[in-house]
């Protein structure tokens, strides 16, 4: 008989899965591997991302994994930016490309380039030479791919080019603490190697199992933005373990993956925006209630800080600073019990003397009335 999973066992197995059960020892370079990527559009949320998740993190060791080609930002899964070990950008991406060819070929972009649709190879080539020159924001590409397509858009023909060739973010951008413009170049010519030649569609599907499940077809397609995986599940069918969630929905792992009992503590932790967390599956409610939701998510395609009090979401937190002091205030959505609200103290301090070590702390809970 199949073992069916509830909510909670689910929880835990992606709470360890994810590190926050335990913190790490390794290697940030092992972490972000193990994680997946972070979801980077801005550049801090990874950084806290690993805080929470690393005992001992540095964020300026980290920072210089960047420099040194180790870590990359590129926009991969969910045609968003994320950080990557270069291994995975060159092994993700071209998985990948059917989302960037969805963005270019559905509107605006469609009707903005009908004039020149039969031109898209060679604007596309065009900018993979401007860009693999030097690294050059969306902005200053449209411009010069304008020149030679004078009356185009220049912002599509840039996307045109920018998404259909593989591409990543290089630094000063995502730097710790550093301003830089969001540029891009080719992955070839930051890494030194073009992606590889053919998708692993297998490999790519076993590497979310590792991270996120328990999961569905669904939850695999809501995490990376591409469709039609489950055939990709019923192939791999012979090497997964299956269970059944309280609905009865079929989910796949890894056998060997932790699953640790449901009765296992979770501690509090400080979970950063956009972390993919809450962004990896179809059925979020594993790690955050309906009800709870639309305070986290909102309308504008902000997601909140979060912080989890018995492994789900149980309210929002805000790093602020100036140049002497920085400050967490913690927002509970119901009452936290004394326990709680001490770990949740705590875990705010820790944070503080990781990001702020010179700065004066201060940490703010404000209980609801």
């Amino acid at each position: 008989m199949v073992e069916a999973l509830s909510p909670r066992a689910l929880n835990r197995a992606l709470l360890a899965r994810q590190l926050l059960l335990e913190r790490a020892a390794h290697d940030p370079v092992d972490v972000v591997r193990r994680l997946g990527g972070l979801q980077s559009q801005a550049p801090a949320p990874p950084y806290l991302g690993l805080a929470a998740r690393i005992d001992g993190f540095d964020p300026e060791a980290t920072s210089s994994l960047l420099a040194d080609r180790a870590l990359v930002r590129a926009t991969t899964l969910r045609n968003t930016i994320h950080l990557h070990t270069a291994e995975d950008v060159l092994a993700w991406q071209p998985v990948l490309r059917p989302l960037a060819e969805r963005f270019i070929g559905g509107q605006p972009n469609r009707r903005r380039l009908e004039a020149v649709a039969d031109q898209l190879p060679e604007i596309v080539a065009a900018g993979a030479s401007l860009l693999a020159e030097a690294p050059r924001t969306v902005q200053a590409l449209g411009a010069l791919l304008a020149e030679r397509w004078p009356g185009i858009e220049p912002t599509a023909l840039a996307h045109a080019a920018r998404f259909l060739t593989p591409t990543v973010q290089p630094p000063p951008r995502g730097l710790w603490r550093t301003a830089g413009p969001a540029a891009f170049t080719t992955t070839e010519a930051w890494l030194g190697r073009a992606p590889t030649a053919e998708p692993d569609l297998d490999a790519f599907v076993l590497r979310y199992l590792a991270a996120f499940g328990p999961a569905t077809a669904m939850d695999v397609q809501t995490w990376c933005g591409l469709t039609r995986l489950g055939p990709v599940l019923a192939h791999l069918r012979p090497q997964l373990a299956t269970f059944t969630d309280e609905r009865g929905r079929e989910l796949f792992d890894l056998p060997e993956a932790p699953r640790p009992p449901a009765a296992t503590e979770a501690p509090v932790r400080l979970v950063p925006e956009w972390d993919n967390l809450l962004l990896s599956h179809a059925d979020r409610t594993r790690v955050i209630s309906d009800e709870h939701r639309a305070r986290i998510f909102t309308d504008n395609g902000i997601i909140h800080p979060t912080v989890l009090v018995d492994g789900v979401v149980a309210g929002r937190w805000r790093l602020e600073r100036t140049a002497r002091a920085a400050s967490i205030t913690l927002h509970p959505f119901t009452a936290w019990n004394d326990a709680a609200a001490r770990q949740a103290t705590a875990e705010a301090e820790r944070l503080l003397a990781t990001t702020d070590p010179a700065a004066t702390h201060r940490v703010e809970l404000h209980q609801p009335s």
